[in-house]
């Protein structure tokens, strides 16, 4: 596929700005292929831009994601950006009108490559089918200063949020026991041994979500 003269458009959005930040820090060497305009947590997008880029960590998945809010009327194509990666969540988000679908488990150069294809029309889907497989874990987020990984981080991040271990089940597309094995590692790297006092550790640790648009008006 040929490569594109100018640099492709991109938003990156996710309601955590340490996440956000971290995809974009992933990409900063591909900055001659990818021009990142803008970083949203919490809000809609507002640049011109040819896709966005959705980052499922801590928030809606698959075909939950409100693809109209986002575009906010352009024709930016989105693609998401997930661990969960059951053929049929996939195949309902590109349905639904996602353009593109991509585990986290993409190396960065793997990443820029897939957003190019997706912006060159390509509808892309994960190569791989295992919903719970760990793979590398790149980029960002809440709680990793503290040796949460980045499954350990979400859970917390969604108790945080004041959700049920079941309903974090269902949004997360995990089963029921590996939120529990993830809550009970987490709890031990942080130090602590209730959900009230786990939320409260959330609080004072970042884990609430943001509301900031950063856009960069060099590359707009």
């Amino acid at each position: 596929m040929s490569r594109p003269v100018d640099p492709l458009r991109i938003a990156i959005v996710n309601d955590y700005e340490l996440v956000v930040a971290g995809v974009a820090a992933l990409l900063e060497p591909y900055s001659d292929r990818i021009a990142v305009i803008e970083m949203d947590s919490g809000v809609s997008v507002v640049s011109d831009v040819d896709v966005i880029l959705y980052d499922t960590f801590g928030q809606v998945q698959g075909d939950g994601v409100d693809l109209e809010d986002l575009v906010h009327g352009t024709d930016a194509k989105v693609v998401i950006f997930s661990w969960n990666v059951q053929p049929d969540l996939v195949d309902r988000a590109l349905r639904k009108g996602a353009a593109g679908y991509l585990a986290k488990d993409l190396t960065a150069e793997e990443m820029v490559l897939s957003l190019e294809k997706v912006a060159a029309g390509e509808v892309l889907r994960p190569a791989v089918s295992e919903l719970e497989q760990p793979g590398p874990e790149l980029g960002a987020w809440p709680g990793r200063e503290h040796g949460l990984s980045a499954r350990e981080g979400e859970v917390i991040a969604l108790i945080t949020q004041g959700l049920s271990n079941q309903e974090i089940a269902d949004m997360s597309y995990l089963s029921i026991n590996s939120v529990k094995t993830y809550i009970r590692t987490a709890y031990r790297k942080i130090g602590v041994s209730r959900r009230t006092e786990a939320v409260l550790w959330g609080i004072s640790h970042g884990f609430e979500p943001d509301r900031l648009r950063i856009i960069d008006e060099r590359r707009r």
